[in-house]
């Protein structure tokens, strides 16, 4: 009988340290390219989302369309979200920063208009009696109460996109998810766990840092929380 190969590899296992050792770089190009996807996709999102929410807080007519319309995105296939913007963006990179941004919406902005909507009117009237004016209203008083709502769906839409991004790798532009996608196509076990497990590593990680920023953010909340009984 032929011997075992010796190395983890050559037996195609799925847990194997070879695989990192040999293949550092490309996991490491590929972890990079992940949290690039992700950070600018929810940054671009979030920067969209306020003033949609903000809209739909100031004029109640505007609710049901912004609502409607994020909603009505997310409920989009990825694979025929994906072949909308093909003709915009072409395989690229912004292909998969569009769609994320898209997906991202309805869980930013229900969340943030969520917030803004659970600021009591009284604090918004005595802001008013104090001179404050609507922007003002809108920086120091409004959004700031909004936060633990708007961080709640920041950290929701940042671990969807985590998760999304691996579908980019049907256009080249995956992160993680291009290992995924080439290790099932030639059966390459350590590869698909490999990248597997560092996907939902990322998503942990990315849900604990956001964690740990909005308690920095909100110390009121933390006191709150320990004044209960």
């Amino acid at each position: 009988m032929t011997a075992p190969p010796d190395d983890c590899l050559a037996r195609n296992e799925w847990i194997c340290g070879e695989y990192l050792s040999t293949r550092r770089q490309i996991v490491l190009d590929a972890v990079v390219q992940h949290l690039e996807l992700t950070a600018v996709s929810v940054l671009i999102a979030l920067v969209v989302a306020v003033p949609l929410a903000v809209l739909a807080r100031r004029w109640r007519w505007a609710t049901g369309p912004v609502l409607a319309l994020t909603t009505i995105l997310y409920t989009i296939p990825s694979l025929a979200m994906f072949s909308l913007l093909l003709p915009v963006y072409g395989l690229s990179a912004s292909l998969v920063v569009a769609g994320l941004v898209l997906y991202s919406l309805t869980l930013l902005v229900r969340n943030i208009l969520a917030g803004l909507r659970a600021v009591p009117e009284e604090t918004r009237q005595a802001a008013r009696g104090m001179g404050y004016g609507p922007i003002r209203l809108l920086l120091t008083v409004e959004l700031p109460l909004a936060l633990p709502a708007a961080m709640a769906g920041l950290r929701i839409a940042t671990v969807s996109a985590v998760s999304l991004v691996t579908i980019g790798a049907i256009v080249g532009f995956g992160g993680l998810g291009n290992l995924i996608y080439t290790g099932m196509n030639t059966y390459f076990k350590a590869q698909v766990l490999t990248a597997s497990v560092l996907c939902v590593v990322i998503a942990v990680a990315a849900d604990l840092l956001l964690l740990g920023v909005q308690r920095l953010l909100t110390p009121w909340e933390r006191a709150a929380g320990a004044a209960r009984p």
